[in-house]
């Protein structure tokens, strides 16, 4: 729990800056139109320029999400490393995959060089998956133009 709040710290400046710079390219024009046509402040924010931003939006958050997934320091300092699946969130050490690769590289055999390649591909293919389901979702999300 420490870990996913410690992580979770480490994604905010990502997403908010991601999040900011998106708001500030949607077009003033389409905010005028909307004032122009009467449409309070708030309802021309939420229908007209967090729709505009949203695909981007959920661009910048998968890749807050696939940096904080390589991320070992947080999880070494504050929970340290087992070798096995610890199912309670508030107690105990945990395992992670970047710590399995530190760990598993300090062995001299092949079964530990083994492991590190088998979770560095694991890894990099959870990280590419939630990368494509992220470009996904921002392609359904982004507004069709004709």
């Amino acid at each position: 729990f420490a870990v996913s709040l410690a992580l979770v710290l480490l994604m905010i400046p990502v997403v908010v800056r991601t999040t900011e710079e998106l708001l500030k390219i949607v077009p003033d024009e389409l905010r005028e139109a909307a004032y122009a046509l009467g449409i309070p402040k708030w309802k021309t924010i939420v229908k007209i320029v967090i729709p505009t931003a949203l695909s981007g939006i959920i661009t910048g958050i998968s890749l807050a999400i696939a940096r904080v997934m390589g991320e070992t320091a947080p999880v070494l300092i504050l929970v340290g490393y087992t070798s096995f699946i610890n199912f309670d969130p508030f107690g105990g050490s945990m395992a992670s995959l970047p710590l399995l690769m530190t760990s598993e590289r300090l062995t001299t055999n092949a079964v530990g060089e083994a492991r590190v390649w088998g979770a560095a591909v694991t890894l990099i293919l959870i990280i590419t998956v939630f990368n494509l389901l992220g470009s996904l979702i921002s392609r359904l999300t982004s507004l069709k133009t004709k």
